[in-house]
């Protein structure tokens, strides 16, 4: 073989070996590439991920915060503005309440302005007997206040409003349509001869006022306003205020030791 023939081939040779390097760096540049990119988009689809996530998490407090929002808007619209335990506002009502057979009166349960049944003739009776009974142990008891109608018990309020103000007017009288006592089952009660006593809490410390507390119910009557109840009954202790109920009910309430309300479950 001439050497002309030999420079030829290692020439191709040459040529052959450049071309095959040039075509491994190319695939491996190419590689690299291919790794960056690929490193490039895991990276981008994490961040991605993180933001998602953090949207998620952001999310829920936002619901959150929006639910609360209406929480409190309901709340807001459904508390009911009272004055001295008066709801403000509100009306009276066309038909008295009557709750498991009882007829409510007091600072939540109005009284039609109409309602004028006069003094209740059964517990009428019912007083009487009683004050017979509490004679014969030496006390001559005075039913000196029952039934008052709507516009004597409007008169009434008002001169004590005048006298010691609204705020305190409202624990002791009732306001007119509100009042216990236009039912015609309400006795206020004293003792004859102890006229000092009426209206009084002392009148619940004497010998009469603890008798009649005692045995009050054997005649279907309960001592409506307790001493310590004012936050329930809406009124301060009143040792004279009874309210007629009948015998049956009248002894369950006075064994359970609840205010009317309580027994009844009412506001």
């Amino acid at each position: 073989m001439t050497k002309k023939k030999i420079l030829i081939i290692l020439l191709l040779v040459l040529i052959v070996a450049i071309i095959v390097i040039g075509f491994i760096f190319s695939k491996d540049k190419d590689y690299e590439n291919v790794e960056q990119e690929e490193s490039v988009t895991e990276q981008n689809d994490s961040e991605k991920n993180i933001q998602e996530s953090k949207d998620e998490v952001e999310e829920p407090e936002e619901e959150q915060e929006q639910r609360e929002e209406q929480l409190e808007e309901q709340e807001s619209e459904n508390v009911v503005e009272e004055d001295n335990g008066y709801i403000v506002g509100q009306e009276l009502p066309s038909e008295p309440t009557i709750i498991n057979g009882v007829l409510i009166a007091n600072k939540k349960y109005p009284l039609p302005k109409d309602f004028a049944p006069g003094e209740s003739v059964e517990a009428r009776a019912a007083f009487e007997l009683m004050a017979q009974d509490a004679k014969k142990q030496g006390f001559e008891l005075v039913a000196f206040s029952t039934y008052r109608s709507y516009e004597y018990q409007q008169s009434l309020y008002n001169r004590y409003v005048e006298q010691d103000g609204k705020d305190n007017a409202d624990r002791y009288s009732a306001r007119p349509g509100y009042s216990e006592h236009q039912t015609g089952l309400a006795f206020d009660i004293g003792e004859k001869g102890q006229e000092h006593l009426w209206l009084t809490e002392e009148f619940g410390e004497s010998e009469a006022g603890k008798w009649l507390m005692e045995n009050a119910h054997n005649y279907g009557f309960i001592l409506r306003y307790p001493k310590g109840k004012e936050h329930i009954t809406g009124y301060m202790y009143e040792s004279w205020h009874y309210r007629y109920l009948g015998v049956e009910l009248a002894t369950k309430v006075k064994e359970s030791g609840l205010t009317l309300e309580e027994y009844l479950g009412i506001d």
